[in-house]
């Protein structure tokens, strides 16, 4: 219990850098990158998705991420007490990019920067699957299972 109390307390800062290694890693490994924020309706309705898909894939080569793109300043007092509130099991790190438009590109040329938006990436089967709305389970969960 104490375990989960602190993981929901901790939400790692990442960089461009982190980004970059996730979508270029030449492993077997798919990723599952969701763009969020606690003030989005769309992003908090379609989180118990992510929670399914880590259940489901727990014994499988699959990393899911949810990128919060919340403010910085609301991290201590917005998401890391919403991550605790709804007992969010799946990684959440925090996008410590001053500015989007540096990193945006990086996801998704398509990407107009709204979100939810989701990234499947298998760079070793050169797949790539985005989405820039809310997913179902059922979407996510046909593109995983076709680059595994």
């Amino acid at each position: 219990m104490f375990g989960a109390a602190l993981s929901a307390q901790d939400i790692p800062f990442i960089k461009i850098a982190q980004l970059e290694q996730w979508l270029n890693a030449e492993t077997d490994t798919v990723y599952v990158l969701n763009f969020w924020a606690t003030w989005c309706g769309p992003c908090v309705a379609e989180l118990p998705v992510f929670e399914k898909l880590k259940e489901k894939y727990a014994t499988k080569k699959v990393k899911i991420v949810l990128i919060s793109t919340d403010f910085k300043r609301n991290i201590d007092s917005n998401v890391k007490p919403f991550i605790k509130r709804k007992n969010l099991q799946t990684q959440v790190v925090f996008m410590d990019e001053p500015n989007p438009n540096d990193w945006i590109d990086l996801v998704s040329p398509e990407w107009s920067g709204a979100i939810p938006a989701t990234l499947i990436i298998s760079k070793r089967k050169n797949k790539r699957f985005f989405f820039e709305s809310d997913v179902t389970f059922k979407q996510l969960n046909k593109k995983i299972r076709s680059v595994l």
